[in-house]
């Protein structure tokens, strides 16, 4: 139940200033740590280091991508095999979450994408191995398996372990059996099925998903479903959902009205490509080597091998071997 859920204790906030707190927190803390390990002169900082708003730029950029990777994912031994659309969500609340605590110079949100999709598939039981998931990644396909694999294990730890998510899906059937069962004048409620889809796919694109219970974006995604065929709902809510307590009522149409205009005031514009490439190239430059694969320091990470250390990431993953399951080797806590 979402009610006793580490989703709800855990991951669902007050507002969207406290989420902008979070990333602006983040931010501060990467650039107080590496701006005195590279010796950067405090007045010099500033244009070194990304901006929190820079940052969150990207991240809605790279959200983006992950959705249309998601959307696109095709099974390299069944085309006809797509991602299911839970898949998708999970992985878009672990990507939000990874950021609220870290920064895009730490981790960068196109290597954070790719691992938080694979992880999704294993926990939502969309069955795939890591050959055929990086079938679906541009570039090279082993070195692809391997960012996935040796961030996978990072990836769990910030995100506590708490991978188990609530989404809207199983409310909005809920909702529709019981306007099937007990409210006639709305004929034939499968009509609504494709603009709730819309929706729910615009809502994980918003902060909605960190604020918002499942069954309050479910009744927001009915009731603006609802409203695109011109008819009304009002009456199916205030006397027979809502009719023994109307204390809930009122919260629950505030949530609803708060959902629909997140969802209608996101910008879902793409970020624009001279943008992008500008706050890229400074993130190449500024972003933590330890964590970049393209970096020596990054390789000597996954090739140094301490005898005091009993656990080391392998440094490279066969992905022709049917039989690797994941993380071989881990690196030692002291390594992180």
């Amino acid at each position: 139940m979402y009610g006793s859920s580490t989703q709800y204790k855990f991951w669902t906030f007050k507002d969207e200033s406290e989420l902008n707190l979070m990333r602006t927190q983040a931010n501060k803390d990467f650039i107080r740590k590496y701006g005195a390990q590279y010796e950067i002169p405090e007045d010099e900082r500033k244009g070194y280091f990304l901006t929190a708003k820079q940052e969150l730029l990207l991240v809605r950029f790279y959200e983006n991508s992950l959705s249309d990777f998601c959307r696109k994912f095709r099974d390299p031994r069944d085309q006809r095999i797509r991602m299911p659309l839970n898949v998708s969500s999970t992985a878009q609340h672990y990507f939000k979450r990874f950021y609220l605590y870290n920064s895009v110079m730490d981790y960068h949100p196109k290597e954070i994408l790719v691992t938080c999709v694979y992880l999704a598939c294993k926990i939502e039981e969309f069955y795939v191995t890591i050959n055929d998931f990086v079938f679906n990644v541009k570039g090279d396909k082993r070195k692809a398996a391997e960012i996935i694999l040796n961030n996978e294990l990072q990836l769990t730890q910030e995100l506590q372990f708490h991978l188990i998510i609530h989404h809207p899906y199983r409310p909005i059937e809920g909702l529709l059996i019981d306007i099937k069962t007990r409210f006639p004048e709305l004929t034939d409620p499968e009509r609504l099925r494709p603009y709730i889809e819309e929706f729910v796919v615009k809502v994980q694109l918003t902060d909605a998903i960190l604020l918002y219970s499942p069954s309050q974006i479910a009744l927001a995604a009915v009731t603006t479903a609802v409203s695109k065929l011109q008819e009304n709902l009002d009456r199916y809510v205030t006397d027979i959902l809502f009719n023994d307590n109307p204390e809930q009522m009122a919260v629950l149409i505030e949530a609803v009205r708060k959902i629909k205009k997140i969802v209608k005031s996101y910008d879902y514009t793409p970020l624009a490509d001279p943008l992008r490439k500008k706050i890229e190239e400074k993130l190449e430059v500024c972003r933590n080597q330890q964590n970049n694969p393209n970096s020596k320091q990054y390789r000597a990470n996954y090739t140094e091998w301490d005898d005091d250390d009993d656990l080391m990431v392998k440094q490279s993953v066969d992905i022709n071997d049917s039989n690797y399951l994941g993380v071989e080797k881990l690196r030692s806590p002291a390594s992180y």
